[in-house]
């Protein structure tokens, strides 16, 4: 029975965040000059979600940004429910306006309910590949979300139900595979990003709750 919690709470978790997809960035309009990227965004799941975001242009020949994200869904509780993504972002090929790129990130996830409040560490990678132009850019892209382990801290009222249960760290099994497209349009240091797709079970036999993302960005280039 604990087993079976485990694996239900796990698949809530990822649900709640299926929103949250790699950064999007026009290549063709990022400047050598511009350093500092600003991202707002808001994605449709249970409700609004609402993300922030801050890239860091490095100076190198191999065109890589450094990105850190943070998302929250709407709700009375500010921080019962976050998710916060700490990683780089790369662009690997250019051929005329194609371009390929990953994304790779650490993340930690906290999901709180009357039951049970767990945090979980994970990480994320998406390849990109796409057509980027001087106004506007449209790519694919395909994801794979893994849960690595998970701390679960069990309130009283799942207590007084199963008090043979244990807090602790769990290793939960599998991770959701995301593919979809990104379509944006760029003007003077501004980005304006759609994204959407379909979220699946790594063995693409089964979907979460949710089993779709939309998400809504701006993306301002500073120097």
């Amino acid at each position: 029975m604990k087993h079976k919690i485990i694996i239900v709470i796990t698949v809530l978790l990822y649900s709640l965040c299926n929103y949250c997809q790699a950064q999007s960035i026009n290549w063709k309009t990022l400047k050598d000059e511009d350093r500092h990227i600003v991202n707002l965004n808001l994605g449709i799941d249970y409700g609004i979600i609402y993300g922030i975001g801050y890239g860091y242009h490095l100076k190198t020949k191999l065109p890589v940004v450094l990105n850190a994200e943070f998302s929250i869904p709407s709700g009375n509780k500010l921080l019962d429910d976050y998710k916060t993504k700490v990683g780089v972002h790369a662009k690997l090929l250019e051929m005329n306006n194609f371009a390929v790129s990953v994304n790779v990130n650490g993340v930690l996830r906290r999901y709180e309910n009357t039951l049970v409040r767990h945090l979980n560490l994970g990480s994320t990678a998406n390849i990109m590949i796409g057509y980027y132009g001087p106004k506007w850019y449209v790519n694919g892209e395909f994801g794979f979300d893994k849960a690595i382990a998970t701390h679960f801290k069990h309130k009283d009222a799942y207590k007084s139900n199963f008090p043979e249960v244990k807090d602790g760290w769990y290793e939960p099994t599998g991770g959701n595979v995301q593919y979809g497209m990104q379509v944006g349009y760029s003007f003077s240091k501004s980005d304006i990003f759609l994204k959407g797709g379909k979220t699946s079970a790594e063995d693409f036999k089964t979907s979460p709750t949710i089993p779709i993302y939309v998400q809504l960005g701006y993306n301002l280039k500073l120097k």
